[in-house]
């Protein structure tokens, strides 16, 4: 390995190796909107919202008014032969809701709409982290395949020299057997790693009907931020929301409690003498055994068990937000370490030992292992970083940081 690829690779490390000029690449932001327009599953949060608010829109409907028909002694015996002493009333009634039942029923309608637009927000969110995780994936699969080409590299050079000394005798045949075997080998992985990073990249793409070879993504991975962030917002207003509409129920249950009052008024028409009457009246329950209490009370326990849950539910993530912060510094410091200490040191291990393989001075064995010692280490980078990816995307998911971002997005 040249001085110069080597100070390339120290070059600007911190979470990756050095990042390569592209064209436009697409942002992380950038890539969060675009899912977030295109996604169905955003459609039906909205299509739930608008559902919730045709809820609002129903419940300030008043009861519907009833219009009756009575007719009396309109046949029989006698005196009371066909239609000569009928009496015929027609009456209006309408409910007259007592106890806020309107205005009851109104609030849990818009707690309900604020309890689909807080979901739908999480919702996002949630896919704001599933596409975090996507575009990391990209990213940490570029940096594979760049890995992949300098071990090709590295191994098609071990071969160049192991068939040089076999050339000249002074190692045996199966030493060129065995570089030609290694240089397979990385053939084999530089392929799979362009095959990882291509579903990679139709993972990505497939969350806006994208193509895979329109995906380029910045080279460079983000630094964890180093403030700490409170909870989102998001979460605490779904909470609130929910609770919210615990308490309106219970307020609902409570106007049922209270009897609704019956009015009426009509006309009655005397068909043997011709008068016509007006007739009024009043229906009272007297709500002596139904006073809806048990609803109440249910009502009330669930409204603590919302609360309850919500209060859990916080707890629950800061206790998990202050773990993963920790997390996600452990595989920063191990990426870091392994890219800016370990990995230079396996480098300049490779080349002494390939300097002194040259020389006579190794078997080439010893470089075989030194080799294997660099694709090690490669794979530990990969492993914490993947680490590091899973680590932060929830905690961005925790702390909302795409909140804002989404939330141009949302109408």
């Amino acid at each position: 390995m040249s001085l110069k690829l080597r100070a390339g690779l120290l070059a600007g490390l911190a979470l990756c190796l050095p990042a390569v000029a592209s064209a436009e690449p697409i942002s992380l932001d950038e890539a969060v909107r675009r899912a977030v327009a295109a996604s169905p599953a955003m459609a039906a949060q909205e299509a739930g919202i608008r559902s919730a608010k045709a809820g609002r829109t129903q419940a300030e409907v008043r009861p519907n008014p009833v219009l009756s028909v009575e007719a009396e002694n309109v046949a029989g015996t006698g005196a009371y032969n066909v239609l000569r002493q009928a009496q015929t009333t027609v009456t209006y009634s309408q409910i007259v809701e007592r106890g806020g039942k309107r205005e009851a029923r109104i609030a849990y309608a818009e707690r309900d709409i604020a309890v689909s637009e807080a979901a739908a927000r999480l919702a996002r969110l949630d896919l704001a982290q599933a596409v975090q995780q996507a575009f990391m994936d990209v990213q940490i699969a570029e940096e594979v395949v760049w890995l992949a080409e300098r071990r090709l590299e590295t191994e098609q050079a071990m071969r160049t020299e192991a068939v040089r000394r076999v050339r000249s005798y002074r190692d045996p045949l199966f030493v060129e057997t065995r570089a030609d075997a290694r240089v397979s080998q990385a053939q084999l992985a530089l392929n799979e790693a362009r095959a990882r990073r291509d579903a990679a990249r139709a993972r990505l793409a497939s969350y806006w009907g994208g193509r895979a070879e329109d995906i380029e993504v910045p080279r460079r991975i983000e630094r964890p931020d180093d403030h700490n962030h409170p909870l989102a917002a998001a979460d605490a207003s779904l909470a609130d929301a929910a609770v919210d509409r615990a308490q309106a129920a219970v307020v609902v249950e409570q106007s049922r409690g209270i009897q609704d009052y019956t009015l009426s008024g009509g006309v009655r028409h005397l068909r043997e003498s011709g008068d016509v009457a007006v007739v009024a009246g009043i229906s009272i329950p007297l709500g002596r055994f139904d006073r809806n209490r048990g609803n109440i009370e249910r009502a009330q326990a669930d409204r603590q068990h919302v609360e309850l849950l919500a209060e859990a539910s916080r707890l629950e993530r800061l206790r998990e937000l202050a773990s993963l912060r920790a997390e996600a510094e452990a595989a920063r410091m191990r990426a870091d370490g392994i890219m800016q200490d370990v990995y230079p040191k396996a480098l300049r291990t490779l080349q002494q030992v390939r300097e002194g393989y040259a020389r006579g001075g190794f078997r080439f064995s010893d470089v075989q292992d030194a080799a294997d010692a660099i694709i090690e280490v490669q794979s530990q980078w990969v492993e914490a970083m993947t680490r590091y990816r899973d680590v932060q995307s929830k905690i961005d998911r925790l702390t909302g940081r795409f909140d804002a971002v989404i939330g141009e997005e949302a109408p």
